[in-house]
């Protein structure tokens, strides 16, 4: 076992930097042929990023438009072009862009949750390796991509906001705040956070610790730099008359005994875009933890890991309690809280889990419940978990990045049609919009969470007798939209349908007539239509290619 004398400590730090970029090196290596999570992933955002960058609209006014997607989405679907990940897309190639922002994003939130441990948490020298593997661990969780710093960057963000409170002036606090909404985003992690704050500076001055107006000064900051940042969700929120998709996103429709049932889901094994993967490791180490702090009578020495295991639990059952039908009459006199996911408080869970992860190893340790060995073992096994959930091995089922974006298929569709691709509409089924789209095809389909509303009752006439067949995707449709997609009851929700595929689509009934009007023209389908003439479909030609993971049954209009 490596000596936890101070001196090594920086040791352990370049060892944790180079099992980051060691973590990292299949996109590096694999390029376009690495792996990569699908999930609101390549399945949007990497293709926003370059439609954006393609459409000339970056920096665009408030009421631009982007015409490659459903006939003119609003520019400020695709949020400011004031964020570090934008315009790392917007000048270098996917992978690259990709490959940079994980860097970014892995070596910020190393930093700021060891910096936090060593000054605020884990503060003596001879515990530099609870620090630094903790540190380590937090860095490697498979955090949301196109979420960059809004969850990784709350422990860089609490250093600095603590070192304030205690009225350190020095200027790097500043910096860290000022900073770190270029890189992050507000309603991905950050409003959540600085409510918090807020929160801890009203208790302070509750129990008559004063004002402390340089405190409250740095949360006025940070978030005044959001608001100039992000100023086109301001503009949205605030400022727009246009019904949009997100006025019919009604979340409020669970029992009270789906309620607790997806509490403890989410107390177990989190969520999708903020997975800590702490159920086998960190979970039971924190319960033994909680045991020998109530074994040894140290409530008062441990509150502040009492405090955060109480938090925890009590953001999971907020996390669901949310989606409770009870908040109805609410919702609908309030009608923000059914526009704005305030369900998102517990993406302050990465943080106090690792936080925690770090307390339990701590409090274990000096109650000898297990030896500075131990300690470091299972800091190792939490490691080797997250290193299963490396994306080369958690999604090594999915198409790869080029698989997925089958870009010599599309160029050869492109070039079949041979018609400029501004001057017709597409639509898929059975594929997501963003490969189209990714490819410069312009969609009347779609997945993004604001677009007008209007367009969305426009697009439901296409698909309406579809609907009616399916219970399950007509109020998917119908109670949130974000997906716009050609959706059919025999597919439902598959949007993923491989070239080796042996089913066919039967008995489909879309409209094509307000398809046409709209400008539809084709249908890059990725099953064969067998009553392709009842909805006045005509096949044309199947397209596919070893490096692509789909093959494309294109259909024209005949209306």
């Amino acid at each position: 076992m490596v000596s936890l004398r101070f001196y090594n400590e920086r040791r352990l730090v370049y060892l944790a930097i180079g099992v980051i970029f060691l973590y990292l090196s299949p996109l590096v290596i694999l390029g376009e042929d690495a792996h990569i999570r699908v999930h609101d992933n390549l399945d949007s955002n990497l293709a926003w990023y370059k439609v954006l960058a393609g459409s000339g609209k970056m920096f665009g006014s408030l009421n631009a438009v982007i015409p490659q997607i459903i006939n003119g989405l609003p520019r400020n679907a695709f949020g400011t072009e004031w964020s570090g990940i934008v315009m790392l897309y917007a000048y270098l190639p996917t992978m690259a862009a990709y490959t940079i922002n994980q860097a970014i994003t892995r070596i910020a939130a190393f930093f700021g949750m060891y910096l936090l441990l060593k000054k605020h948490f884990i503060d003596q020298k001879e515990w530099g390796l609870i620090r630094v593997g903790t540190a380590l661990a937090f860095a490697l969780t498979p955090f949301w991509p196109s979420g960059m710093l809004s969850t990784l960057g709350m422990p860089l963000a609490l250093y600095a906001f603590l070192n304030i409170r205690n009225g350190e002036r020095d200027i790097k606090n500043w910096l860290i705040l000022v900073l770190l909404p270029l890189y992050s985003s507000f309603v991905l992690g950050f409003f959540f956070f600085l409510f918090a704050v807020g929160i801890l500076w009203f208790t302070d001055v509750c129990r008559g610790k004063g004002w402390n107006l340089q405190f409250l000064g740095g949360v006025v900051l940070m978030t005044s730099i959001y608001m100039l940042v992000e100023y086109r969700l301001v503009s949205s929120f605030f400022l727009s008359s246009e019904p949009n998709s997100r006025d019919e996103y009604f979340h409020a429709r669970l029992s009270m005994w789906r309620v607790l049932k997806l509490s403890v889901k989410n107390f177990l094994l989190g969520h999708t875009h903020v997975m800590t993967v702490h159920g086998l490791i960190i979970l039971p180490l924190t319960f033994i933890a909680l045991y020998a702090v109530c074994a040894k009578q140290q409530w008062k020495k441990e509150k502040r890991f009492l405090f955060l295991m109480a938090l925890n639990l009590a953001l999971s059952f907020w996390y669901a309690f949310w989606f409770y039908k009870g908040w109805v009459p609410v919702t609908k006199k309030f009608h923000f809280m059914d526009t704005f996911n305030f369900a998102r408080f517990h993406f302050l869970r990465p943080l106090i889990l690792y936080i925690l992860f770090a307390q339990a190893l701590r409090i274990l340790w000096i109650h000898r419940v297990f030896s500075q060995k131990i300690a470091g073992i299972f800091i190792l096994f939490q490691l080797a978990v997250l290193g299963g959930f490396n994306d080369e091995i958690i999604y090594h089922s999915k198409p790869s990045v080029k698989e997925f974006y089958a870009e010599n298929v599309f160029k050869e569709i492109n070039q079949y049609i041979a018609r400029p691709q501004k001057e017709y509409r597409v639509a898929s089924i059975g594929l997501h919009p963003a490969i189209a789209q990714y490819n410069g095809f312009y969609t009347l389909d779609t997945y993004n969470n604001f677009y007008p509303l209007s367009y969305k009752y426009r697009f439901r006439k296409i698909i309406e007798k579809e609907l009616a067949k399916d219970h399950y995707i007509k109020e998917y449709f119908d109670t949130w939209g974000g997906r716009c997609y050609i959706f059919t009851a025999q597919l439902e929700k598959r949007y993923m349908i491989k070239k080796d595929s042996k089913r066919k689509l039967t008995n489909l009934q879309l409209n094509m007539k307000p398809f046409k009007e709209m400008g539809g023209e084709y249908i890059f389908s990725a099953l064969p239509i067998t009553n392709a003439k009842d909805n006045h479909l005509h096949f044309v030609k199947t397209f596919t290619s070893k490096d692509a993971a789909w093959k494309i049954y294109l259909y024209r209009v005949t209306l």
